[in-house]
């Protein structure tokens, strides 16, 4: 891929992942504006999970600048990393990813990246909760499981979301140098983990979407599957940036419950020299001080290797910027 000379503007690439999507692919890449004020020029980049359709011909023919394709299918979460390394590549100032299917409306990108070149925010998401108008047609049930995962995602960063799962977003060049994710099923909600943690700023903006009737979601296959598959990616991305809640918390209050426990048996003890009847709730108060203080010790082993993360990360981005912005 030739790196575009920016030395004079900006350079905005549209990244579009797909699989099997030949029939909605052409007319989300036919709508993508090529002009947009504050953007030298508008780049479109398809990154193809392996579709056994004709996605990628029809997205050539449709006008996309750039495809990388997969040579097996490896999830949404893999294949929105190969894009973004793709746009450091090409030398992209700002990247929109929009979901191939047609939900989205492409000609609310410079909406969506007026924040980054207002100097205002490093990531914009489309958020379809803000305004209740933008979710008529969303079916109920996806609806409540969305607002849920915003609430563990607002409680777990401590910054207030309302979508946090939606494909409509925009980056600036440095979330993108920062962003580092593990998660190979998808991405959405790892990504607010992530960046939050370094300090970068998100800002959400109501865009409508549309939703199909009988359309099925080819990355998430059924509503089961794909919320315990984000529970692990959120639990994993918890754990890894914030040790002290994930295993602190709960060896406190295990700690706490045990203590209090052991006390009430002590005193039983004291007062009427029998055992017979706390014999079970001693040992259960011994066991939870037992395996409290183990995730407290835990807490603190995985908090250094936080530290060390953190130092490891910083080196990745350095590294990273040299080499994406001499090419």
């Amino acid at each position: 891929m030739e790196k575009f000379n920016n030395k004079n503007g900006k350079l905005l690439v549209v990244q579009i992942p797909t699989y099997n999507e030949e029939k909605n692919i052409s007319e989300v890449i036919k709508r993508i504006p090529r002009e947009i004020t504050g953007i030298n020029e508008v780049k479109v980049l398809v990154t193809d999970d392996c579709s056994k359709d004709n996605t990628v011909k029809v997205a050539k023919d449709a006008g996309a600048d750039f495809i990388v394709k997969s040579s097996k299918n490896t999830g949404l979460g893999r294949n929105f990393k190969r894009g973004i390394e793709a746009c450091l590549k090409i030398g992209a100032d700002i990247v929109v990813n929009i979901d191939g299917d047609g939900q989205f409306n492409p000609e609310d990108i410079p909406k969506i990246i007026a924040p980054i070149l207002n100097d205002e925010a490093d990531m914009v998401t489309a958020s379809r909760f803000i305004n209740p108008e933008l979710t008529k047609n969303m079916p109920w049930i996806k609806k409540w499981g969305n607002k849920r995962y915003a609430k563990l995602i607002t409680r777990i960063t401590g910054e207030n979301f309302s979508d946090v799962s939606c494909g409509f977003r925009a980056y600036s060049r440095e979330a993108l140098l920062r962003l580092n994710l593990h998660g190979t099923f998808t991405y959405t909600q790892e990504v607010f983990i992530d960046l939050v943690e370094k300090g970068l700023k998100i800002k959400e903006i109501p865009l409508e979407v549309k939703y199909f009737e009988g359309r099925k979601s080819i990355v998430s296959g059924s509503l089961r599957r794909y919320g315990f598959k984000s529970l692990g990616i959120i639990a994993k991305t918890t754990r890894d940036t914030q040790p002290m809640t994930f295993f602190g918390a709960p060896g406190l209050i295990l700690f706490f419950l045990g203590g209090v426990g052991g006390i009430f048996s002590l005193a039983y003890w004291l007062v009427y020299h029998e055992t017979t009847p706390i014999r079970t709730l001693f040992s259960v108060s011994v066991f939870f001080i037992t395996f409290g203080i183990s995730l407290i010790i835990l807490a603190l082993v995985a908090d250094m290797l936080k530290t060390m993360k953190i130092n490891q990360e910083e080196v990745l981005y350095r590294l990273k910027k040299a080499e994406y912005d001499k090419r």
